[in-house]
């Protein structure tokens, strides 16, 4: 959620950074800050009445012991009169705060000066590449027929349990998903990062302090019977955790990574690439997230973006870093980097991984402060990212690594998996 203070010092330039976003409502900015000039009034009414019913009532107190009950009976009438004018003024303001509220939440985050113009994702600048292209042998087949030659994964049996886009893992398939898991947790908790493993359910105060809530009710599913929502990545449980926390400064940067299944119903995306692996509802996926001072978060960013470029490297995929257009981006990111891979069978890019800086968008609404070293309390801001999410990984792997005889596995993988080739 944007700060108030943010779109007051600069309307004018906030509407411009919103328009980068393709927002279409940029008068809210207006009426939020109408509302706001609103709130400050009743507030100071209601403080101005609260004082005169405090003083009032110590005055009372006063004259009564000096006995001079006939004041005493006179004060207490005044203070009854405040209260009677007290109680209207306390529900406007409450109404107009939970307008406000409403309001706020409805405007994206700022995005980054950095942030190119744009619409569509063909719009996305390509920052750089690596690896190299593989050459397939003749016979080479898609992900989908490997995993049924091979036994590695049912897409008809989870298909049969559950519906589309709940794959069956089994056999070596199951093995390796294991194996990219156990490397992926490794790879990031020797770079620094504190394992977590949260609850794979969140109420909906976890599901609003990321932006899931209000934006993206839609994209998740919802237990209805507790009112709890399947989490769509471990982001929203994990930044959670230090909601409504005020830090040390030398706690910073908080580094936490975990390992989740996710759950996203990917709503109006069916027909879309969805074959295989390309689009499913349920996937395992691990993450990164970091909690940091302001004035470090971009470099912070281009850390994480170079954490998840080595993890890339590490497997030996052909890949390709994009920096988000305005129009492609989150509700609650300022700046996203997306990794693309290669998936040589299919001849096609497909997106393994976003790493976002959210600034104070995300921290603000969940209340995530520190000192700094002279006592003063301000927000931190959040960064997040994906290393990596497996189906897309798991189906460029498979693809790029086949040959006549099997599918042979990137060496940092055999110690996890147990053997070099499928």
């Amino acid at each position: 959620m944007l700060q108030l203070a943010v779109l007051r010092n600069n309307p004018t330039e906030v509407k411009e950074r919103l328009a980068v976003k393709n927002f279409k409502e940029p008068e809210l900015v207006d009426q939020i800050i109408s509302l706001d000039d609103s709130r400050k009034k009743l507030t100071f009414q209601f403080d101005e009445t609260k004082g005169k019913i405090n003083a009032a009532s110590k005055e009372i107190g006063g004259l009564m012991a000096r006995g001079q009950k006939e004041e005493a009976e006179g004060k207490k009438k005044e203070v009854e009169a405040l209260k009677t004018t007290l109680g209207p003024v306390q529900e406007e303001l409450e109404a107009t705060e939970k307008q406000l509220n409403e309001l706020l939440v409805r405007l994206p985050n700022l995005p980054s000066v950095k942030v190119p113009k744009g619409k569509t994702p063909e719009d996305n600048e390509v920052v750089r590449t690596g690896g190299s292209k593989p050459e397939l042998y003749a016979g080479a087949v898609p992900h989908w027929e490997l995993a049924k030659k091979f036994d590695l994964i049912d897409f008809e049996l989870g298909n049969k349990l559950t519906g589309s886009g709940f794959p069956v893992y089994k056999g070596k398939g199951a093995k390796l998903q294991r194996a990219l898991i156990q490397y992926f947790l490794e790879y990031n908790t020797q770079a620094g990062y504190t394992e977590y493993l949260p609850p794979h359910m969140v109420n909906e105060a976890t599901a609003y302090g990321t932006g899931q809530l209000p934006d993206k009710e839609g994209q998740m599913y919802h237990v209805t019977g507790d009112n709890l929502y399947l989490i769509p990545t471990a982001e929203v449980p994990v930044t959670n955790i230090y909601r409504d926390v005020i830090l040390k400064e030398a706690d910073l940067p908080v580094k936490m990574t975990a390992y989740t299944p996710c759950f996203r119903r990917e709503a109006g995306s069916y027909g879309k690439d969805v074959r295989g692996l390309n689009r499913v509802h349920q996937f395992d996926k691990v993450e990164v997230v970091q909690l940091v001072h302001p004035e470090k978060s971009y470099d912070v960013l281009e850390e994480m973006v170079s954490h998840v470029e080595k993890l890339i490297q590490s497997l030996g995929l052909h890949y390709r870093i994009l920096r988000l257009c305005g129009g492609d981006m989150s509700f609650t990111s300022a700046l996203t980097y997306d990794f693309e891979v290669y998936s040589a069978a299919q001849d096609k890019w497909l997106e393994v991984s976003s790493v976002s800086n959210f600034e104070a968008f995300q921290t603000n609404r969940m209340k995530i402060r520190f000192k700094d070293g002279n006592g003063k309390t301000q927000l931190a801001h959040s960064l997040n990212g994906s290393s990596l999410a497996l189906p897309r990984i798991l189906a460029s792997l498979l693809e790029n690594n086949q040959d006549e005889n099997g599918i042979r596995l990137p060496q940092v993988l055999q110690g996890y998996f147990g053997g070099e080739m499928i």
